[in-house]
């Protein structure tokens, strides 16, 4: 995915293929299947997809985050489905064994692992030490990040699984929300670095609570900024396009192969007609 995103399983489809010498009547009934699509439904939505849209929510009505950045969410869903149906429209070929556009190495897994831990864990953290210090201003500042990444995180995993979108379209989701992320982060540290100043007789707890804010936000600046240039604008964006072109040649190339015996046969059939 995106580096940043959790290291979750894909959904997985049910079989429904009948092996040889099998009786198709050991196969589920309509009725068992729609009670299989019931419960499918909710063990779906993993553990750590509820507990993001428990986040978004909190967030949402805490009066934390910015109206920009609460609207970005529904301007960045509308634009993708828009792109799903007329720009990159899919050819259906998604399954579970290759919806991973980027499948990278033991290294890049720690890169994903560490992306995870600056960009989520270690937030959450300090915006929960937060209110526990009563330190709204640190709260406030790293909130619209939390928010905006607990969204795209969600947007990923709820997406990945569904033939609807295609690889360009999946790949531009953690485009955009880095791009308006790092803006965000940008102001992070302007609050963090410039807003807040310490007294001159603070304590040792608070000085390394600054200085945690203050590095946790450059941090964040660092990583996310080298994940876009580095990895999401070079990498991972052409090969989404890449595999959606080389699909749609296949799509192509079988539908011709498919066209020429029914030209054959309706040449042949003249040629009778004709005899």
């Amino acid at each position: 995915m995106s580096g940043v995103s959790l290291a979750v399983a894909p959904r997985s489809e049910p079989d429904h293929t009948i092996a040889p010498g099998e009786k198709s009547e050991h196969k589920p009934l309509r009725q068992q299947q729609q009670q299989s699509v019931t419960g499918g439904v909710m063990g779906s939505l993993r553990v750590i997809e509820l507990q993001l849209v428990a986040f978004i929510m909190v967030f949402s009505i805490s009066g934390l985050v910015p109206l920009l950045d609460l609207v970005f969410p529904a301007f960045a869903s509308t634009y993708i489905i828009a792109l799903s149906r007329f720009a990159f429209p899919s050819h259906g070929r998604v399954s579970t064994a290759s919806q991973e556009i980027f499948q990278g190495s033991k290294l890049f897994r720690l890169y994903v692992i560490l992306g995870t831990t600056i960009g989520l864990f270690l937030p959450l953290a300090y915006v929960l030490g937060g209110f526990a210090r009563g330190d709204n201003h640190a709260v406030r500042s790293a909130t619209p990040h939390l928010f905006l990444l607990s969204f795209q995180i969600l947007t990923e995993n709820v997406i990945s699984g569904l033939s609807l979108f295609s690889p360009p379209v999946r790949a531009l989701v953690p485009l955009l929300y880095t791009v308006r992320r790092i803006f965000v982060i940008i102001d992070w540290m302007h609050d963090v670095w410039l807003n807040k100043t310490l007294p001159a007789n603070a304590q040792l707890k608070d000085i390394a609570w600054a200085w945690f804010g203050r590095g946790l936000a450059t941090a964040n600046l660092l990583y996310f900024s080298i994940n876009l240039l580095c990895f999401l604008i070079p990498r991972f964006l052409p090969r989404a396009f890449e595999r959606y072109f080389r699909e749609r040649d296949e799509v192509h190339g079988k539908m011709s192969e498919d066209k020429r015996p029914t030209a054959a046969n309706k040449s042949q059939k003249s040629d009778k007609k004709v005899d």
